[in-house]
């Protein structure tokens, strides 16, 4: 692998086997995934950062829940936006050099939290803050665009919920911390967590400059831009994609203060259970990845909306209730089942575009390449709407409890789009050929099982 001044790689191939294993391919893409995984996990946790802050919001602020739920929507609709630049960035400044600028970006709004958050402050302010955490939701395109073009297909699925796996731990990485400063100095100090968390972004940054590489092979394509635009699979997995990943984020911005306002916990209560759920989702996406891999994305993807909408059902149930020992469980289950199913969706964009590149009748390279290249470009897409799902959970949650003073309609809400997700997925990816009535399948772009394996 020859190389240029700055850490570029310029021939890469990982669909050839012995590149792969005997000439240092795998090596190389694990080491990039390891500090890349580093960037984003920090990412998360700033994207993050008005989830716990809020808890630090006692009457003092002057913020009613309902803007408080309008709060942590704003850094999720802002990093959804930014999705869609930040998965262009790799081609143009390079993988590892994007990484560096993107951890660093992180700095702006620490920084200014340090300054802003005080009893006092105006609302307006607390709201611009909040905007500029958003660039920690956009180094998750970035990131996952980088580690797609380093990966074999075969190994797409674990590599890719790895990586965004261990950048979902951030969320409750920073919910831990949270919980820490305020069982231990208080909820009266909420610069203790920023504290914490501005060495971690200048470490970040100086891993991936040190350990991380280029790929010249990676470039911006504005045809595939457009041509991923227009094809129906990406909006159809960016749907999709909003009843997981949309799922997971929205519930992790929120669960704090669904237990604060449904249940009536204090802070500290809240933040002892509000890390739990992002946890274990995180953990769980590397296997939903990994199940795909085994199984189909698809098939792993329509088994699990289906149990998101029965976990969802208990949630209603404990809801109504007013069951904190029921909607526990219901909720982390949700959490769990998001996770996997992140996994799986995403395991999924690679495979459908390698499938669409074959019934092109490309085969070997030709079909891995013209699907690397529309793939890449449909991440930032999928993801970025995926994101603005998280917008959508709280802005429902914040109606919910402003005209029902609980979470059900919400809830409900959530369980009908489960639905909905369930049925794409069987009909568009796992339907059976119809039949001629002489007994002949009949093939059509949406009618057939082809994108049962993806």
């Amino acid at each position: 692998m020859s190389r240029w001044t700055g850490r570029w790689i310029e021939q890469w191939d990982p669909e050839d086997e012995r590149f792969w294993d005997e000439g240092g391919g795998r090596r190389v893409a694990l080491r990039n995934l390891v500090f890349s995984v580093l960037s984003e996990h920090i990412g998360f946790s700033i994207w993050s950062l008005w989830s716990v802050m809020v808890l630090f919001m006692g009457p003092a602020y002057h913020v009613d829940p309902a803007g408080k739920f309008f709060l942590v929507a704003m850094p999720t609709l802002v990093g959804g936006v930014l999705r869609v630049p930040y998965t262009f960035a790799v081609a143009r400044f390079g993988g590892r050099n994007w990484t560096i600028a993107s951890a660093l970006l992180l700095l702006i709004p620490t920084v200014t939290a340090s300054f802003v958050l005080k009893p006092g402050v105006s609302y307006s302010a607390l709201m611009l803050v909040a905007a500029l955490t958003g660039v920690g939701g956009g180094n998750f395109a970035s990131s996952m665009t980088n580690i797609n073009s380093f990966y074999p297909l075969r190994e797409k699925g674990w590599a890719l919920g790895l990586n965004a796996g261990g950048g979902n731990i951030g969320v409750a990485a920073i919910q831990l911390v949270g919980l820490l400063v305020i069982a231990t100095a208080g909820a009266g100090h909420p610069r203790v967590v920023l504290a914490v968390y501005i060495p971690l972004i200048v470490v970040a940054a100086t891993l991936a400059a040190l350990y991380m590489d280029n790929l010249t092979t990676v470039k911006n394509d504005t045809g595939a831009a457009i041509d991923a635009a227009k094809d129906p699979h990406t909006w159809i997995m960016a749907l999709l994609y909003v009843g997981t990943f949309g799922s997971f984020i929205g519930y992790s911005f929120a669960f704090g203060l669904v237990l604060q306002n449904q249940f009536g916990r204090t802070p500290l209560h809240a933040a002892y259970l509000t890390f739990i759920g992002p946890l274990l989702g995180s953990l769980i996406r590397p296997v939903g990845g990994r199940l795909a891999d085994r199984f189909g994305g698809a098939r792993i993807t329509l088994v699990n909306f289906l149990a998101m909408a029965a976990a969802t059902g208990v949630v209603v149930t404990a809801s109504e209730q007013k069951s904190l020992g029921l909607f526990l469980p219901g909720f982390i289950a949700l959490f769990v089942l998001s996770g996997l199913g992140n996994g799986s969706t995403y395991k999924m964009i690679p495979g459908i575009f390698h499938k669409k590149a074959e019934a092109k009748g490309l085969t070997g390279e030709a079909a891995a390449a013209c699907g690397r290249r529309l793939s890449g470009a449909s991440m930032g897409l999928i993801g970025a709407v995926g994101a603005l799902g998280g917008v959508g959970i709280n802005l429902a949650f914040r109606e919910s409890f402003l005209n029902s003073h609980s979470g059900t309609p919400a809830f409900v809400s959530f369980l009908a789009y489960y639905g909905v997700c369930f049925a794409i997925t069987w009909a568009v990816y796992l339907r059976r050929p119809s039949r001629t009535p002489a007994g002949e399948e009949q093939t059509t772009p949406t009618g057939t099982a082809a994108y049962a394996e993806v």
